[in-house]
């Protein structure tokens, strides 16, 4: 664990850098090497090393180092060193470590409302449009609210990444309808768990590292994680050969980083900036980098495992919406969830008319060069 919980750095290199002021010439050196040592921030992330995303947040770290001039470290653990995935809010707030890299959606069993900050009701705003809803819409005052206040947790959280929507998920026959839905076991998290529950299924949920174990022992039979890099990382190619792309289930979600605010304040402010400021920058990073990877990587799975990659059909995707509209009335029946449902649909109403008026149709153009290609 870091030292911050024991002793407030600032005040040891300050009480350190006063005592050298005292010393003999030959002295000098000890506070000025002091002072060079790095802090070393504890990160403990919800993925294994295997899965692209743990590559994305040594993105956040190499940037992190790199703008601090060699002050701040960031030490990137995978899930399980320190906690299992689903415990790294926790583990912020008791101290265990400094900081996260995860998703809302794994503390919705603390506070369902948790999900609304990634795999919330899909109102028409893309995953771009409502990270903008977090940093410009009041996103980010009312997840202040949830942790700090209502939850009282001693954290601050930024979002980054917008994430492509998620797939609809991996099954081993083909799936077209509702009806052939029925009775399956599949994994999902958040309040997607709930959606899928309402659409005839019963759902677990597993981190991702768990996911190609418990199909192989038939705890489930279909299941989603996120793209198709960290999906070929963990095997899913190996469990389920039908692949269907396209889904309102989790289609707005991004990154998630923790930090311990008492760890936070205690840093110098341009340190702080740059710790809260590495967010925006590693989410323009992972984006690009996600555009290669899961473009490269979906080839792949199609030509090289014989995955075969559908797009969700009209029907499935038309009841998603209907499921959401089915869970609204419970959820709103939460003072705080029905408050932050209201901001985000007042956001998506405005900038949702924004982005799909102003969007051509890029599925157009992209026919109009490499016909017969998309079979939508």
């Amino acid at each position: 664990m870091s030292n911050s919980r024991n002793v407030n750095r600032r005040s040891f290199l300050t009480k350190s850098a006063l005592a050298g002021g005292v010393a003999t010439g030959s002295m000098l050196a000890a506070p000025a090497v002091l002072a060079q040592a790095p802090i070393v921030l504890k990160m403990q992330t919800s993925w294994n090393d295997a899965n692209i995303w743990q590559e994305f947040a040594r993105d956040y770290a190499t940037r992190v180092e790199e703008m601090s001039g060699g002050r701040l470290k960031v030490d990137v653990l995978p899930a399980g060193a320190v906690v299992a995935a689903f415990q790294v809010l926790d583990a912020v707030n008791d101290g265990l470590i400094d900081a996260a890299q995860s998703v809302s959606a794994y503390w919705y069993g603390k506070n369902k409302a948790a999900s609304l900050f990634g795999t919330g009701p899909v109102f028409g705003g893309s995953s771009t449009a409502m990270l903008g809803w977090f940093y410009e819409g009041g996103g980010q005052e009312l997840y202040r609210e949830l942790t700090q206040e209502i939850m009282g947790l001693d954290v601050v959280g930024y979002l980054g990444f917008p994430m492509p929507a998620q797939p609809f998920g991996w099954f081993k026959g083909e799936v077209n309808t509702v009806a052939d839905l029925n009775g399956f076991k599949y994994r999902t998290v958040g309040l997607a768990a709930d959606l899928m529950a309402s659409m005839g299924m019963s759902v677990a949920q597993l981190p991702g590292g768990e996911i190609v174990p418990a199909m192989e022992r038939g705890v489930i039979d279909a299941f989603e994680f996120n793209n198709p890099s960290s999906d070929k990382d963990f095997g899913a190619q190996d469990v389920a050969k039908n692949y269907y792309l396209s889904s309102y289930h989790q289609a707005s979600e991004a990154f998630e980083f923790l930090f311990s605010k008492t760890f936070l304040e205690d840093l110098d402010p341009d340190l702080q900036a740059i710790l809260k400021y590495g967010v925006e920058a590693a989410s323009t990073a992972n984006s690009n980098k996600a555009m290669r990877r899961y473009s490269e990587d979906l080839q792949w799975l199609q030509n090289e495992a014989d995955v075969t990659v559908h797009r969700t059909s009209k029907e499935i995707l038309d009841a998603e919406l209907k499921g959401w509209d089915d869970l609204l009335p419970e959820l709103e029946a939460d003072p705080f969830m029905k408050k932050t449902l209201d901001s985000q649909r007042e956001w998506v109403e405005k900038v949702g008319f924004y982005e799909l008026m102003n969007a051509p149709d890029y599925a157009l153009a992209y026919e109009h060069y490499f016909p017969g290609k998309l079979k939508l």
